[in-house]
């Protein structure tokens, strides 16, 4: 195992003297220039060499918090290559496509997604507190197809209608930059549903911005009367700080379980070293792998790509060097497959 690299980036979190600062407040003072990032991270004289020179179509947004672990004045940071635009993006790929899981073709409702026996995932908003740039719904039509449109009352009729489904899924967009009361309107009419057991969250907030996991967060989700699961999204092990960690111990301690969904990412986690690392960090969290994905092939990030072969490697090597329980599942999802599909392993 190698352990989390330490950042040494001078970028300031906004503060409200000795109290904290509200998690609106710090998503409203996101980074949203990428070229003031490059300037806070001393990279300002390398722009033209690294980012787009035309417009991508895809907006940045960073916390300044998980701004704050990139290291100092490397073009190489893992957390930096998630989120800054580069020429790259330019790129149109063959086999590639602004739908790359079938999202369009599964919809069931306004903003309901159903793909899988059993479930059923709501797009529950638009809005994220980080454009990570690998995103797989980079192009998705949010403005159409956002179950909160018309107070979810489409999205409800769905799952009242079929009584097959025992877990709902809030995903996006992030479901967790939606406020605390408009995440308990929809969720106690989900606990109204008698076949409905699980609400899985899906969200990449609490290690990017873990200022969201607050008192009135983590009591609605004590006192919501399902299974509650909450799958994080962390790819780095740098991208979790002792604020992380506070914030995932916050949600088991509410009666959460606590898991992970990394994106293989090449020149990020692409190493053994690194995913171990990251295994390790995510358990300090209370929070077990869960998927390692290969990327969705959607328009715009080939070039994060790695091999299947190469992704076979990386978890044999894990397998080697980590109890079975911090490997994490290698899966692609493929459009119209009736669940995840799992890459197979070498031995």
């Amino acid at each position: 195992m190698i352990p989390a690299s330490p950042p040494i980036s001078q970028i300031s979190v906004p503060r409200s003297g000795n109290r904290a600062t509200p998690w609106q407040q710090l998503w409203r003072d996101a980074i949203t220039d990428p070229h003031e990032l490059l300037r806070l991270l001393g990279l300002e004289s390398r722009s033209s060499e690294l980012l787009a020179n035309a417009d991508t179509g895809f907006s940045v947004r960073v916390p300044r918090g998980f701004a704050a672990r990139m290291r100092h004045a490397d073009a190489t940071d893992p957390l930096l290559l998630q989120v800054l635009p580069g020429a790259d993006e330019l790129s149109v790929t063959p086999g590639y496509s602004t739908d790359a899981v079938g999202d369009l073709d599964a919809r069931a409702a306004t903003g309901v997604l159903h793909k899988y026996q059993g479930r059923a995932l709501l797009i529950a908003t638009g809005s994220c507190a980080i454009n990570c740039r690998y995103c797989f719904r980079r192009h998705f039509p949010y403005a159409q197809e956002t179950a909160a449109s018309g107070q979810w009352r489409a999205a409800i009729e769905y799952l009242a209608s079929n009584d097959s489904i025992s877990e709902v899924i809030l995903s996006g967009g992030d479901p967790l930059s939606l406020s605390t009361p408009k995440l308990a309107e929809l969720t106690g009419a989900l606990a109204d549903l008698a076949h409905v057991r699980r609400l899985r969250i899906h969200s990449r907030l609490p290690i990017v911005l873990p200022e969201r996991v607050d008192a009135e967060l983590c009591d609605w989700l004590h006192r919501l009367p399902l299974q509650k699961v909450l799958v994080l999204h962390a790819n780095h092990a740098n991208e979790i700080d002792d604020s992380v960690i506070k914030a995932c111990r916050k949600l088991t301690a509410a009666g959460v379980t606590l898991l992970n969904q990394s994106v293989l990412l090449r020149h990020i986690n692409d190493t053994v070293d690194v995913l171990a690392a990251l295994s390790e960090r995510l358990f300090d969290c209370n929070a077990l792998p869960y998927y390692l994905h290969q990327l969705d092939r959607v328009q715009g990030v080939a070039h994060f790509e790695v091999s299947d072969q190469e992704a076979v490697r990386l978890i044999d090597g894990l397998r080697n060097r980590l109890p079975g329980y911090l490997v994490p599942r290698l899966v692609r999802e493929t459009a119209g497959a009736t669940s995840k599909l799992p890459i197979g392993h070498t031995r």
